[in-house]
């Protein structure tokens, strides 16, 4: 499997109860979500199990990419997996509290090798995620 996800793990300074807020709430997902430059509006974010997420992310060369997931399973202060369509994978976010502290992994599952591959090249995803999580530390930041 190693060869069909992209992963990334970091230690925040903030508590999980406020990781996971910002993760579940509208509202605070629309201002960090995405690379640098994007911007996000949520059309709609269900947030449970079998519930639909649908957003489009704002690129600032003005491109809009409608984004469509549906939630699978939610553990609350835990885990969070939503499926994706188009290009299609799923997403696994672990939380883990470290005191006052949260490590949280975020792992996207593509179906194939190729389909990553094709991924990364056309929108430089592993740079797009590495930056999608800068920008949460730094929210999570001014929420502290």
């Amino acid at each position: 499997m190693e060869e069909r996800q992209m992963q990334i793990t970091r230690m925040f300074i903030a508590p999980i109860e406020l990781v996971w807020e910002v993760w579940t709430q509208p509202e605070h997902i629309a201002n960090w979500w995405g690379p640098n430059g994007f911007t996000n509006t949520i059309h709609k974010m269900d947030f449970q199990n079998g519930g639909e997420w649908l957003l489009t992310m704002h690129a600032p060369d003005g491109t809009n990419f409608p984004n469509r997931s549906i939630f699978k399973e939610i553990v609350p202060l835990q885990k969070i997996v939503f499926e994706h369509f188009n290009p299609h994978f799923f997403t696994t976010v672990i939380f883990e509290a470290n005191g006052k502290q949260t490590l949280m992994q975020w792992t996207m599952l593509f179906d194939t090798q190729e389909m990553l591959e094709t991924v990364v090249k056309a929108h430089n995803a592993y740079e797009g995620l590495k930056q999608n999580v800068e920008k949460l530390e730094k929210y999570l930041s001014q929420k502290i």
